[in-house]
């Protein structure tokens, strides 16, 4: 899906050159839009790098051979990760324009069966967007690997919960890049004449923290023009400071540029300067965000962002600081605010707090997206998601999360009070993140691009030596601060696996037991009971069958709707589906049972809308079908084995004419009287009383009439007659208020997690009503006992 940028690009260009032109200032734009939102968090790592590197036993070595030995580890670091890694190759792996952990996960299982939710279908693998580069060929199904991993469920398990690990350890990010990143631009005022204490800048730090996180709900489109000039502004100043550093305090710098004083360094300081990685690695924390923003923006407009101006800002400003420390030694401890010429510092203060927000800002909202795509899989409780933006996709807002961002940030900063301590917890969480994402990208080049295995050995083991002498590093800082991210991602992890756990075994449980078609079929058009007018809508996780929340309802109700259809909400793993495509319609049983199965698809990073049209668009979707089905009548076989079994494709834009209905609007209170006339005083009462609740006056209001056509069969006039007949009668939204729990012949650990864990998430987690926007007036739920 291409990015919002508010750009147009002509369809039929004059020529070629016009082409490249328009394709090549787009992504300028673009490139220029990205500094904002992507490069905020890596542009101000210079603000604590040296400090963080020098603290501990690195401090006995302070002469010139160890700056330039860190310099030069930072300069081949930026080199090899960020450029060559991230700018070179794992961009190109994007999922339809996506970018992030997840769609690298489901690039994986469109290619291979690694999904562990037994929902697919055929019909999935149809879509626009499932396709990705060349067809499998016979190399990639003949693949031992791959054959391998689909036998062995525990090893997709393990894929799962190494994919998990990696979005809790994303989510981490999201804890301590606004402590480090605000606590380290407020430090430059101990280097002020009235300095300070540690206690008054934690409060301003927790001050400015507090107002970042209150402002979430109002989005970030009504400020995000502010953060692209924030970012350049920055990147100037860092990028003058750091020349005119090298100018003023040690040209020869530009020598440790060569990887000799690398090896020199450790010569010199052995083990000391092997756990000061850790400290080195934070000058590539939030490298992940040029690939998980990448839907934002196009893989072209980053890469020139970095290459061309982040990169060379970057490495000048290292350089500069290297300079200035290898003539003042005993600045180290604020050595970026220290390099600063003293009539520069006040604004240089001003535009690195600014900054230090913008880059807070994009980690959380990333924190928003990387939880919704996490539900979106099945692999998070249901939470409230709030559209921030009506007009820029993918805008949105979480409040229980933002919450539990801001206590989580507010603990540490509070608790830790220390850059350093949050450093080494941030590293740790950020190379972590790398890391999976190289075993992730190994992966991709064997299963989605179909490479030899070698290569992608050889890019595991590259990357994997490079990032594993950092992790190591880092994994030393576990006492000093270095726990906090393992605790966290632990308890993300086990929330997330939990959910996904209970979804998988709820699914299984409604699978086997649905109800038999033979059963349904039986009890002939009249179900056995009264059919009442109006419309039920039975929402199920099915795909296919009869679920057995319907059963359920047969047995304690005498009577049921005159049309009924069966509604799936189900996520597909491509990143977005067309509107074209999201609805499938089909038939559950022959013409006269009036059973219709429809299939709602969303990618993960779609957003459910709700306009108050559904309904609407519904009928008119099985409206389609069934003229479609006439017309063509492979689309649905007679005999009743196949039924349920075949669906169509229906266009599911907003209500357009069609050959089978006359669509009429009512947007006024006329209308919508009009509409409620043939319901019950009793319905029309209440319904009144939830109306502010609904908004049902600022919903449009549509009917519709059978088209007049000499040509259409009588039995689909009379089941399109029932259809507006129904509607028109109102209708019900018949949903399952499932309890779950474990078999009594359950292991103890299954009941701990079901029993306990995944009960707990159900009852403090988002209803299914609320999260599929269902009006309370028209719903009916069903209890329903899963043993599991």
């Amino acid at each position: 899906m291409e990015p919002e940028s508010g750009i147009s690009v002509p369809s039929s260009p004059r020529n070629p050159s016009s082409l490249s032109w328009v394709n090549l200032s787009r992504n300028l734009i673009l490139a220029y839009q990205s500094l904002g939102v992507v490069y905020g968090d890596l542009s101000t790592s210079p603000l604590y790098v040296y400090s963080s590197t020098f603290i501990g036993n690195l401090q006995n070595h302070p002469n010139e051979n160890a700056i330039f030995g860190v310099f030069s580890l930072i300069f081949w670091t930026l080199t090899l990760i960020p450029l060559l890694k991230y700018v070179l190759i794992v961009l190109s792996a994007d999922d339809n324009g996506e970018g992030g952990t997840f769609a690298l996960y489901s690039l994986l299982c469109r290619h291979a069966k690694f999904s562990l939710l037994p929902n697919q279908q055929a019909a999935d693998e149809e879509l626009s967007a499932y396709k990705y580069g060349p067809s499998s060929s016979a190399q990639a199904t003949g693949s031992p690997l791959k054959r391998f991993l689909e036998r062995h469920k525990r090893l997709r398990t393990a894929l799962l919960v190494v994919v998990l690990f990696g979005a809790a350890m994303v989510i981490g990010d999201g804890v301590l890049t606004p402590a480090i990143s605000v606590l380290s631009s407020v430090s430059g005022l101990q280097v002020t004449e009235q300095k300070l204490t540690k206690g008054e800048l934690v409060v301003l730090a927790c001050v400015i923290l507090v107002g970042l996180f209150a402002l979430q709900h109002v989005g970030t489109h009504r400020v995000a023009f502010l953060f692209a000039p924030i970012v350049i502004i920055w990147l100037v100043s860092i990028f003058s400071i750091g020349l005119y550093n090298i100018i003023h305090w040690n040209p020869k710098i530009i020598r440790a540029i060569s990887p000799y004083y690398i090896i020199k360094f450790f010569r010199e300081t052995g083990k000391d300067g092997w756990i000061s990685l850790g400290g080195i690695l934070l000058s590539v924390t939030g490298t992940e965000a040029m690939f998980a923003d990448l839907g934002h923006f196009t893989a072209l407009s980053i890469r020139l962002a970095f290459a061309f101006v982040v990169y060379p800002c970057l490495v000048v400003q290292y350089m500069g600081q290297a300079a200035f420390l290898s003539r003042n030694l005993q600045n180290i401890p604020n050595s970026f605010y220290d390099s600063i010429p003293g009539h520069s510092f006040w604004p240089v203060f001003v535009i690195a707090t600014l900054a230090s927000i913008v880059g807070s800002q994009a980690i959380i909202t990333a924190t928003f997206s990387l939880i919704k795509q996490c539900h979106a899989l099945g692999c998070f409780p249901r939470v409230k998601v709030v559209h921030t933006s009506k007009h820029i996709f993918g805008q949105i807002y979480i409040p229980e999360i933002n919450w539990i961002l801001m206590i989580l940030t507010l603990a540490v900063t509070i608790g830790f009070q220390d850059t350093t301590l949050i450093g080494n917890a941030y590293g740790l969480a950020c190379i972590s993140v790398m890391f999976i994402t190289t075993f992730l990208m190994a992966l991709v080049v064997t299963f989605v691009w179909q490479k030899s295995a070698l290569l992608a050995t050889v890019f595991l083991v590259f990357f994997w030596f490079c990032e594993g002498v950092y992790l190591s590093a880092a994994l030393t800082k576990v006492p000093q601060g270095g726990w906090v991210p393992l605790v966290l991602s632990v308890i993300f992890m086990l929330v997330m696996y939990i959910w996904h756990y209970g979804t998988c075994k709820k699914y299984n449980f409604d699978v086997h037991n649905k109800v038999l078609l033979k059963w349904l079929l039986g009890l002939g058009p009249s179900l056995g009971i009264m059919r009442v007018p109006g419309i039920g809508l039975i929402y199920s996780e099915l795909t296919t069958g009869v679920p057995a929340v319907f059963s359920h309802f047969v047995t304690n109700l005498p009577a049921f709707h005159k049309v009924l259809v069966f509604i799936c909400v189900k996520s597909v793993p491509v990143p977005y589906v067309s509107p074209e495509e999201r609805f499938l319609i089909g038939r559950v049983c022959p013409r006269p049972y009036r059973m219709y199965r429809c299939i709602v698809r969303y990618g993960y990073k779609d957003i459910q809308r709700d306009d108050g049209n559904f309904e609407d668009r519904l009928i008119q979707s099985i409206a389609e079908f069934i003229q479609m089905e006439a017309g063509e009548p492979q689309v649905c076989s007679s005999e009743s084995s196949s039924y349920d079994g075949r669906l169509a494709v229906i266009s599911s834009r907003t209500i357009q004419p069609s050959s089978s209905l006359i669509v009429i609007e009512n947007d006024d209170c006329g209308g919508i009287e009009s509409l409620q006339s043939s319901k019950s005083q009793a319905l029309q009462s209440l319904q009144s009383a939830y109306a502010d609740d609904e908004n049902e006056a600022a919903r449009r209001h549509v009917r519709f009439e059978v088209a007049w056509s000499p040509g259409m069969d009588t039995s689909v006039r009379e089941e399109l007659e029932d259809l507006i007949e129904a509607k028109e009668a109102g209708v019900a939204y018949i949903m399952g208020h499932s309890y779950v729990k474990a078999r009594r012949s359950s292991s103890y650990l299954k009941k701990v997690v079901i029993d306990m864990g995944y009960s707990f998430l159900r009852k403090n987690c988002r209803g299914s009503a609320a999260a599929l926007n269902i009006p309370h007036t028209n719903l009916i739920e069903v209890g329903m006992i899963y043993d599991v």
